[in-house]
C-alpha cells in the first residue's frame, strides 16, 4: 500500500475525522444519559422528601410516637426498595431511620450524621466502590416544630448502565470505524479508478501517438474537466508537432533542389584541369561540405516523413536472422579496415513482419556506429534471438561507451556525446535518430545500455511471428 497516494491519505483522514466525531458522540450522549440518570433520581428522592413533609411532617404533633414510623414504612417501604430514609427534628435528634436494604446496596456505617450533612446534594462513598446519593430538606411544620428530612438511594443501578453503555462504546466504535475506512477505502479506490486507467493511458503517449486520446468520463464533475482538459492539450501538442514535422519536411525538400545543383556545378567545376591547384582544394573542400549536407537534409526529410507516417513502409514476412547476418557481412570491410571483430549469431527462421530495406537500414547504422565509437582491435557483436513472442536484436561492442548523462539523449536529433569527434568521423546525430524512428513504424522497442570505457548495447524488440529454438553461429 502507497501511504502517499492520495486514496490512503484520504481515507487515513476519513479515518481520523469519523473516530473523533464517534468520540464526540459517544462521550455527549455518555455524559448526557448520566446528567439525565442523576437528575431524575435527584427529583425522585426530592420528591419524597417533600410527600414526607407535606403528608406526615405537617400534622405534627403527631397522633402517638409510633405513627410516623409505621406511616413511612407502610408508605415506602425503604428496606424492600433500598431506600434511605431519616428524620430529624430539631431538639430531639432522629425520630425515625431506616433500616439496612435487603438488597444491600448500602451500607449506613457510612452515612454521616444529619449534623453533618449539607443542603445540597451529597454522594457518600460505600465500601463497594458504589456511592449513596442522599437529598436533605428543612421543613417548618405548622406549630413551629423543625425537621431535616433525608432520602437516598445507591446509585449501583446507574454505574451499572453506564458502565454498560461504557462497554457498547468500546466494543461497537472500532467495529464502526473499521467497517467505514475499509468501505471508505474501497469507494475511494473505485473512485479514482478512472484516473488510474487516465494516467495509464496518458503515461503510453507519445510525441509518435499524439493522435490518440483519453477516455472522458461523462460524470460532469471534476474527472470529465481533467480529462477534457487533458485532451486539449494533447490535441494542442498533436497540432504543434504536425507543425514542426511539416516544416522539417518542407525546409528538407526545398534544401534538396538547390543543394543538389550546387553540388552538381561543384563536381564540374573539380573537373576543370584548368584551375589552379589551391582553387581546386577549395572546391574539393566545398563539394565534401556540400554531399555532408545533403546527406543531412536527405536524413531530416527521411525523419520527417516516418514521424509524419507519409514514408511508405512495404511490410512483409521476413527472416530477421537472415537479414542480420546478410548486412553484417556487408559491413565486414568497413570493420576489417580497423582491425575490429565483427561477429553475427543469429536463430534459425526468427520471422517478423516488416520493411526489409528499412530494417537492414536500422542494422547497418547501428552497426557503422558501433564501428566508428570502437578502437582498433576491438569486438562487435550482433545477435539475434527469439523470446516468446518477441524477436530480439542486439548489437553490442566493447568501444568507449556512452556517458552515464548521456543515455537518455541518444536517440535524439542532432545529439553527439562526444560533438568534436562525432564530426571527425563524419556523424551529424541523425543516425540513431532515423533508427528510432524506423523502429516506431514498425511498433518496437529500442534501447540502450553502456558504461563509459567497457562498450555498449543497443537492443531491438520486434514482435515474432514464429518461434525457433535452436541457435546457430554465422560468422
Amino acid at each position: 500500500m502507497n501511504l502517499r497516494s492520495l486514496r490512503f491519505r484520504i481515507t487515513a483522514l476519513y479515518a481520523v475525522l469519523l473516530s473523533g466525531a464517534l468520540v464526540l458522540f459517544g462521550a455527549t450522549i455518555y455524559l448526557g444519559l448520566q446528567r439525565y440518570l442523576y437528575s431524575n433520581l435527584q427529583e425522585t428522592l426530592a420528591d419524597e422528601c417533600r410527600t414526607i413533609e407535606t403528608g406526615l411532617l405537617s400534622q405534627h404533633p403527631f397522633r402517638r410516637p409510633q405513627w410516623l414510623q409505621q406511616e413511612i414504612e407502610e408508605s415506602f417501604t425503604p428496606e424492600a426498595n433500598g431506600h434511605f430514609i431519616r428524620v430529624t427534628q430539631e431538639g430531639i435528634g432522629v425520630i425515625f431511620a431506616s433500616r439496612e436494604p435487603k438488597d444491600g446496596s448500602f451500607d449506613l456505617t457510612g452515612v454521616p450524621s444529619p449534623a453533618e450533612q449539607r443542603d445540597r446534594p451529597q454522594k457518600i462513598r460505600q465500601k463497594d466502590g458504589h456511592s449513596l446519593l442522599v437529598v436533605s430538606s428543612r421543613f417548618t411544620a405548622p406549630d413551629g416544630t423543625r425537621f431535616i428530612t433525608e432520602s437516598g438511594f445507591s446509585n449501583r443501578q446507574i454505574e451499572v448502565t453506564l458502565d454498560g453503555l461504557l462497554v457498547t462504546f468500546g466494543v461497537y466504535m472500532p467495529f464502526l470505524v473499521l467497517v467505514a475506512v475499509f468501505s471508505g477505502y474501497w469507494l475511494m479506490r473505485r473512485s479514482l479508478q478512472p484516473v488510474d486507467e487516465i494516467t495509464r493511458l496518458a503515461e503510453g503517449i507519445t510525441s509518435s501517438n499524439l493522435s490518440e486520446r483519453l477516455p472522458v468520463i461523462r460524470t460532469g464533475d471534476e474527472l470529465e474537466r481533467l480529462s477534457g482538459a487533458l485532451n486539449r492539450m494533447i490535441e494542442r501538442l498533436d497540432g504543434a508537432f504536425q507543425h514542426i514535422h511539416r516544416f522539417s519536411a518542407d525546409a528538407s525538400h526545398e534544401l534538396r533542389t538547390p543543394l543538389t545543383i550546387l553540388q552538381l556545378e561543384l563536381e564540374g567545376l573539380a573537373q576543370n584541369r584548368k584551375l589552379d591547384p589551391s582553387l581546386m582544394d577549395e572546391v574539393g573542400s566545398a563539394l565534401e561540405e556540400t554531399g555532408r549536407m545533403s546527406h543531412i537534409v536527405e536524413n531530416l526529410l527521411t525523419i520527417s516523413r516516418l514521424d509524419a507516417g507519409e514514408l511508405k513502409i512495404d511490410k512483409s514476412r521476413l527472416d530477421l536472422a537472415q537479414l542480420a547476418s546478410s548486412s553484417t557481412e556487408q559491413m565486414q570491410l568497413l570493420a576489417e579496415e580497423k582491425s575490429i571483430s565483427l561477429r553475427c549469431q543469429t536463430g534459425d527462421e526468427i520471422y517478423i513482419e516488416g520493411d526489409r530495406s528499412r530494417l537492414q537500414q536500422v542494422i547497418v547504422n547501428l552497426v557503422d556506429n558501433a564501428i566508428k565509437y570502437t578502437q582498433e582491435g576491438g569486438e562487435i557483436r550482433v545477435n539475434v534471438r527469439q523470446d516468446t513472442n518477441l524477436a530480439i536484436l542486439e548489437v553490442s561492442d566493447n568501444g568507449a561507451g556512452i556517458p552515464g548523462d548521456a543515455l537518455p539523449h541518444v536517440f535524439e536529433r542532432f545529439f553527439r556525446a562526444d560533438k568534436a569527434r562525432s564530426r571527425d568521423l563524419g556523424g551529424a546525430g541523425l543516425g540513431l535518430a532515423i533508427v528510432k524512428s524506423i523502429c516506431i513504424a514498425h511498433g518496437a522497442e529500442i534501447s540502450v545500455s553502456s558504461q563509459e570505457g567497457r562498450g555498449t548495447c543497443f537492443t531491438v524488440e520486434l514482435p515474432a511471428l514464429a518461434v525457433v529454438n535452436r541457435m546457430q553461429p554465422t560468422i
